[in-house]
């Protein structure tokens, strides 16, 4: 709320043409809604133009019902994809995590502070050992074990958990699984993955002390949407840091962890704020 009144966000992507810019802003003059802030991005190699409204709604009984009504019409003669949203409601996570437990910790942590918006809501790991640093904040843990014979069963599990509470985000936060291509179709747009990233890349088995032999001078962390195929979704946000010859395999390490939780939290935020809007296999994120 600002002064009192509800705020909203719109989140378009549609063919470019003359006059969007021109009809959103007439439709939220009409409608009593002032524009705290706007952004827009007309892609050129493909066509298609994109857009985030911040709005206030000045004039009493405006509500997120009666704006997707109203603006029904708009939203089919520009051929959108469009959505309004609550800007003040808090969204509900899920974190799935394996043993490695820095991504999680700095979840909890920054939604603890307000700095996410939004509620964890459970942690989910094939391991036991974050579930003491998880329910020490009060947050469900669920310990489901996974095994080449169980993988379908488990997966339908976390599906459970995530209609119980009635989750937005699924975040993997070093979940050192691999998602079935039935549970990526049925999460697409609403998974966010960390990872390391490297140039070059390395994969496999501790792919930072593959970086040390190779003397790399730049390593980092990408976070990027889920889908079928393994780390390859629309990336939304990548964080690097220089290295030299002087840090051993154990500070490559540190390093990296610091980079993935970074760019871990500012994905996830991004995406409750609905500034990340898909485009094909990329993104547009308006910052």
């Amino acid at each position: 709320m600002s002064n009192g009144h509800p705020e909203y966000v719109l989140a378009l992507s549609c063919p470019d043409r003359l006059g969007i810019v021109h009809t959103v802003s007439g439709f939220m003059a009409e409608h009593g809604c002032n524009i705290v802030d706007s952004q827009q991005f007309s892609d050129r190699l493909n066509g298609r133009f994109f857009m985030r409204v911040h709005l206030e709604a000045l004039e009493e009984g405006t509500t997120l019902e009666s704006l997707q009504v109203a603006f029904a019409p708009i939203g089919s003669s520009f051929e959108m994809d469009w959505e309004f949203h609550d800007f003040a409601a808090r969204s509900r996570i899920l974190v799935l995590v394996s043993k490695q437990d820095h991504c999680v910790n700095d979840l909890l942590y920054r939604s603890r502070i307000g700095a996410i918006p939004a509620d964890i809501v459970g942690v989910v790991s094939n391991h036991p050992d974050t579930e003491a640093m998880v329910e020490a904040v009060g947050i469900p843990f669920h310990h489901l074990p996974v095994t080449p014979a169980t993988k379908l069963q488990q997966e339908q599990r976390i599906l459970e958990l995530v209609d119980e509470h009635r989750v937005d985000l699924v975040v993997l936060a070093r979940y050192m699984q691999v998602l079935s291509d039935d549970l990526c179709a049925k999460l697409v747009g609403r998974a966010i993955n960390i990872h390391h990233s490297f140039l070059p890349s390395f994969k496999g088995a501790k792919p930072y002390h593959q970086a040390y032999e190779r003397g790399v001078k730049l390593i980092g962390a990408t976070a990027h949407y889920v889908t079928a195929v393994l780390d390859e979704g629309p990336i939304i946000e990548q964080e690097v840091a220089r290295v030299d010859h002087s840090l051993a395999p154990s500070q490559l390490v540190a390093v990296g962890r610091d980079l993935e939780c970074l760019a871990l939290a500012r994905a996830v935020t991004w995406h409750l704020e609905h500034r990340v809007i898909l485009n094909g296999t990329r993104t547009v994120v308006f910052r």
